[in-house]
């Protein structure tokens, strides 16, 4: 049976990266000005294609991390490097696009994909960099 020897380094790597998704998730919520989650459930497309391309910006760097790191604890460390680099993204689309949670809030579909753009831009460059 070797080949589920890799098993509990698996459910551990995979316990980690959901609770890392789950702390991104919450700080990014938390760090935007509109509320995502209730746009999405009212059906606002604009704020699933941000928070969606936020997620998966997140999730690129987040699987680099774990692919590349050389114990668990390093995976977390890298992890949450790349948390902070996400939100760095979201903050700095606030000024190049004016009123930007007013407009997402509205249903604007221009902007939210642009940060959603910057957001999968950020988390590819962010994993190119963790593959030193």
């Amino acid at each position: 049976m070797t080949t589920l020897a890799g098993l509990p380094a698996f459910l551990a790597y995979f316990a980690v990266a959901l609770v890392l998704t789950a702390l991104y998730l919450a700080t990014y919520l938390t760090a935007t000005a509109h509320r995502e989650i209730a746009l999405v459930r009212a059906g606002n497309l604009a704020a699933a294609l941000a928070l969606g391309g936020s997620l998966l910006g997140y999730a690129i760097p987040l699987s680099a991390a774990i692919r590349y790191s050389g114990s668990l604890l390093d995976a977390v460390v890298w992890g949450l490097v790349a948390l902070v680099v996400q939100v760095v993204i979201y903050w700095l689309m606030r000024p190049l696009l004016p009123n930007l949670s007013r407009r997402i809030d509205e249903g604007e579909t221009a902007p939210a994909v642009l940060l959603g753009a910057a957001s999968l831009a950020g988390g590819l460059l962010n994993a190119a960099c963790m593959s030193y």
